[in-house]
């Protein structure tokens, strides 16, 4: 065996990348965090343009959230996140009474959350990607908190579609970033 195929298989089975790869990898990983950040901010801002401004307060269920409060949710807890876990800037807290009550607010507040967040991805250090963070409890790389904002927040928006069925409206396309 050529001694590269050698090397190649001894990382494979160890289950580890050399460091440059790494690197690269989380690099790589970086563009498509950032593809979802704006994803995200689409996906809200579609929703929020998409239901009638006299619903922001309906509930699909009494247990749920009202729409207005789910966006506020799912933006917030990716700006908190992004505070809080990965040291970056404090998401705005926005006027409650006008954020859940007018779209005008409730745009400009998801826009700034999804603002801060992808200003801090772009200046996330390699280093800084790679530190272990504790998020809720688990411990993860700082690149891997980035997907579960992600998860986060479609899993959110996803629950959201039940305020557009309620009232016989189609949700907003879905498409992938």
């Amino acid at each position: 065996m050529k001694a590269t195929t050698v090397f190649a298989l001894g990382m494979m089975l160890a289950g580890t990348l050399p460091y440059p790869a790494a690197a690269r990898q989380a690099e790589n990983s970086r563009e498509a965090q950032g593809r979802m950040i704006d994803y995200q901010r689409k996906l809200l801002l579609a929703m929020v343009d998409s239901m009638p401004e006299r619903l922001l307060r309906d509930k699909a269920t009494p247990a749920q959230r009202d729409f207005a409060q789910q966006i506020q949710h799912a933006a917030g807890v990716a700006g908190y996140i992004v505070g809080a876990v990965l040291k970056g800037p404090k998401a705005p807290a926005g006027d409650t009474a006008k954020v859940l009550n007018s779209r005008a607010a409730l745009r400009t507040y998801v826009s700034g959350v999804f603002d801060g967040a992808a200003a801090h991805l772009k200046a996330q250090s390699a280093t800084a990607r790679t530190d272990t963070v504790d998020l809720f409890g688990q411990k993860m790389p700082a690149w891997q908190v980035w997907d579960e904002i992600y998860t986060h927040t479609v899993w959110t928006a996803g629950t959201i579609v039940a305020n557009f069925r309620k009232n016989g409206m189609a949700p907003p396309e879905f498409t992938f970033f």
